[in-house]
């Protein structure tokens, strides 16, 4: 039987506003950026390309929201996450991919640091977090890689596979040096550690499962089984450093492997366009709701 494990100590309650500027100024940054690339989406154009189908809607939804979700779970455990730390997780999410990498997790730690009754270290946490995910990705990656390797071979016209070797050659190093350095690199106990890699793997699994269903829920005329096939790919090629024109080499690939050449060029056209103008609504969104709570609060 295991013994009760005493509550994790809270943070102390900090005084200082670097956190509350911090998070204000990365706020307002997503703000700008979406405004900026409002102009180069053509709405008009996304719109018109977009199935009817319910449940088209349903599963990009989800597909959209499986990373933050996933977060979610995982700090819930960790800090027991209130629900409106979803939110903050969609905000790290669209600073990451309209911004600059990882600023996302800039933001959810002075986010973090401005909540006292919130539990655990946010700083290790948030790196640990950060970093399990990058490895769960090389390591899938990886294991794909190897899996598709003879179709990779097959396909080796659109492939470069000078730029592909090394690309491998920086996944593994990438993912074996922070295991060798573990026990200084991580803050979390093992227990938690084994907690986020599992989270972690079945959001990658999640996410490509539903990218697949969403892409045959446009195209019904290709098997599921196809898509599943070319969502694997796209998660190699777009993990891959040094390969160059990663979307001109996926749609090659996608063209070669399942024909539609007009229809697939539509397709990446289409979810491009609409996980941008989700990433711009949504920034906008959230960014001017928190900008006005803070400078109330300020």
């Amino acid at each position: 039987m295991e013994s009760a494990v005493a509550d994790p100590v809270p943070l102390a309650v900090v005084k200082r506003r670097w956190p509350q500027w911090l998070g204000m100024a990365i706020s307002a940054a997503v703000l700008v950026a979406a405004l900026a690339q409002i102009d180069k989406l053509d709405l008009r154009q996304v719109w018109s390309l977009i199935p009817s189908s319910p449940g088209f809607w349903l599963v990009f939804v989800a597909a959209y929201f499986t990373t933050p979700f996933s977060e979610w779970i995982i700090f819930r455990r960790l800090w027991r996450l209130p629900p409106s730390g979803f939110l903050a997780l969609a905000r790290k999410r669209i600073g990451n991919e309209i911004l600059l990498g990882y600023i996302g997790e800039v933001y959810f730690y002075a986010w973090a640091r401005k909540r006292a009754q919130l539990t655990g270290a946010p700083f290790g946490a948030v790196k640990d977090v950060a970093i399990l995910s990058a490895l769960v990705g090389n390591a899938v990656t990886l294991g794909l890689m190897i899996a598709a390797w003879p179709l990779l071979r097959w396909l080796s016209v659109d492939l470069h596979f000078k730029s592909l070797s090394t690309s491998m050659a920086i996944l593994i190093v990438s993912s074996i040096a922070p295991m060798l350095l573990r026990r200084r690199l991580f803050s979390l106990p093992p227990r938690e550690l084994r907690f986020v890699l599992f989270a972690q793997s079945v959001r990658v699994l999640a996410s490509a499962g539903l990218t697949a269903l969403m892409w045959h829920l446009v195209l019904p005329q290709v098997a599921l089984s196809w898509w599943l096939l070319l969502s694997s790919l796209r998660m190699i090629i777009s993990r891959l450093p040094l390969l160059p024109n990663k979307d001109f080499v996926f749609a090659g690939m996608a063209v070669l492997i399942v024909g539609h050449d007009l229809e697939i060029a539509n397709l990446i056209t289409m979810l491009a366009g609409l996980v941008l103008a989700t990433h711009l609504l949504l920034g906008l969104v959230l960014s001017t709701t928190e900008l006005a709570r803070e400078g109330v609060t300020a």
